[in-house]
């Protein structure tokens, strides 16, 4: 089975094929991903409407290079086509999801709409096809920030969330006030990985007993202490960094000790962080770890592609109805609600 993946919820552009070799097992066969950091970087973030225009500019030349890098002669070979269909960046999404909808009906190649979280989640069976169940994931990125108990491939508990400022979005604004460049969580990471103490503390936000996460005061303890210059940018970026993530290992083991999965999975853009990946798999204890590799933890259309083939699996494969493609992008979208599929 082939199955196509598109990506455009935020400032990544991304196509892949994979081919099911099996049980959970999927092929990367291709997964291509046009980066927009240049066009962002004069304004120290992702500016909507540029990320949009920027989509419209690389989705199709995208498609044409995975099928020619694949081989694959006819885009009616494919089996089953997933887009991204939110939460994220509405302009954004769009443009993937026009795509995806006109390959679809020119096609008749079933279409499906996937939770961006989901497609997050399923880059760990990418990883590791034979992963036990449950498993209790931390999805860390830009946008999002939950801690989510997955029983099965369509039944997904939300424990926890962030209730102000994501972790990824806090690393890339203490990064801003630092004066480091795009990308700002991986040159904060690097920035702290320089120092090895400092006297500088930031106290975690405690969200007990809920298994919440906040980073708003954190952030801005961080760069108002910047500003007040109470440490170098390596100094800052250290404190801000271990507050950070010992309040995402504080709130794991707890959810661990408490529902008792069997793997611990960590993904989303800032599982990338190398310190990040040493804590949680210290938290992890006994279970089975996961964590994709780097290129699998950013924004990528092999994750969306696995999301789309594990659904669709369960619905046993549907043909294509025109009736499918009446979904429409989402901006908001909760991983509770992504077993049903969408209105």
């Amino acid at each position: 089975m082939l199955i196509l993946g598109i990506e455009t919820s935020c400032d990544e552009t991304s196509v892949a094929l994979l081919e099911h070799r099996g049980g959970n097992a999927l092929e990367v066969r291709a997964n291509l991903i046009a980066s927009q950091i240049e066009a962002h970087q004069l304004f120290g973030g992702v500016v909507p409407e540029i990320a949009s225009r920027k989509h419209l500019e690389a989705v199709n030349p995208l498609l044409r290079l995975v099928k020619e890098q694949t081989d694959l002669s006819d885009w009616r070979e494919l089996d089953l086509i997933g887009v991204t269909s939110g939460p994220g960046l509405s302009g954004a999404l769009l443009v993937g999801v026009a795509a995806a909808k006109a390959l679809s009906l020119a096609t008749r190649v079933p279409l499906r709409g996937v939770n961006h979280i989901k497609g997050h989640i399923c880059s760990t069976f990418l990883e590791r096809p034979d992963l036990p169940l449950p498993m209790l994931c931390l999805v860390v990125s830009g946008g999002h920030s939950d801690l989510v108990l997955v029983r099965d491939f369509h039944t997904f508990e939300r424990l926890g969330r962030t209730r102000d400022d994501a972790v990824g979005e806090g690393f890339d604004k203490v990064a801003r006030s630092l004066g480091l460049p795009l990308p700002g969580g991986p040159n904060l990471e690097r920035a702290a990985a320089t120092v090895q103490k400092t006297g500088l503390r930031f106290t975690p936000s405690n969200m007990e007993p809920s298994f919440d996460f906040s980073f708003s005061g954190l952030k801005t303890a961080a760069t108002q202490a910047f500003k007040k210059g109470q440490g170098s940018p390596q100094e800052v970026a250290y404190a801000f960094q271990t507050s950070a993530l010992t309040q995402l290992a504080r709130q794991t083991k707890r959810a661990i000790e408490q529902f008792q999965p069997r793997t611990l999975g960590l993904c989303g853009g800032v599982a990338a962080n190398g310190a990040l990946r040493a804590k949680m798999a210290e938290a992890a204890g006994d279970l089975e770890f996961v964590v994709p590799t780097p290129i699998l933890c950013t924004d990528n259309a092999a994750m969306i592609g696995a999301a789309a083939f594990f659904e669709a699996r369960d619905h046993e494969f549907p043909s294509f109805s025109i009736d499918d493609l009446g979904f429409e992008a989402r901006s908001v979208w909760p991983i509770d609600a992504a077993s049903q599929p969408v209105p």
